[in-house]
């Protein structure tokens, strides 16, 4: 059986398409890695991926290129730092926007008090409730540091 790509994977592809007619090969070579890293989390799943699953996979990407941004600037690779800081902001397009803190407390709020978490022993319960109504839309550590400090105080 073959599996259909995704909304986002189709969205990608499509305007890989048209940098490619205008010329633009920075951003062609860009949409191809990830396209790529798409198809490959597709077939791995064996499965129609979610735009949940799309989502997670291009946040993995787009955190992989500010990690390597930071080691090549610490490197005195500017060349290879601008390269990775672009795929990183064109990554960031295709994500939903970032949560506010104060969204994002509210949604921590919600799931302790659905998990009835009392305790830092806890914060997985918190997270795995917590983490499917983020998803693409706040950094795990993130996350992580506001569960943390909820539990704590």
């Amino acid at each position: 059986m073959i599996r259909q790509a995704g909304a986002i994977e189709s969205r990608m592809k499509a305007d890989s398409g048209t940098a490619l007619k205008a010329g633009d090969k920075r951003r062609v070579t860009a949409l191809r890695t990830v396209v790529a890293a798409l198809k490959k989390a597709r077939i791995d799943a064996k499965a129609d991926p979610s735009e949940a699953d799309e989502l997670a996979v291009l946040a993995r990407e787009r955190k992989q290129r500010l990690e390597a941004t930071e080691i090549y600037e610490q490197n005195a690779r500017a060349d290879l730092a601008e390269q990775s800081r672009y795929e990183a902001q064109l990554l960031t397009a295709y994500l939903p926007a970032e949560l506010p803190d104060e969204e994002l407390a509210a949604l921590v709020e919600a799931a302790v008090a659905a998990t009835g978490a009392a305790s830092l022993k806890e914060m997985g319960r918190v997270m795995a409730a917590l983490m499917p109504k983020v998803a693409g839309r706040a950094d795990g550590k993130r996350v992580s540091e506001a569960v943390r400090a909820r539990l704590a105080g």
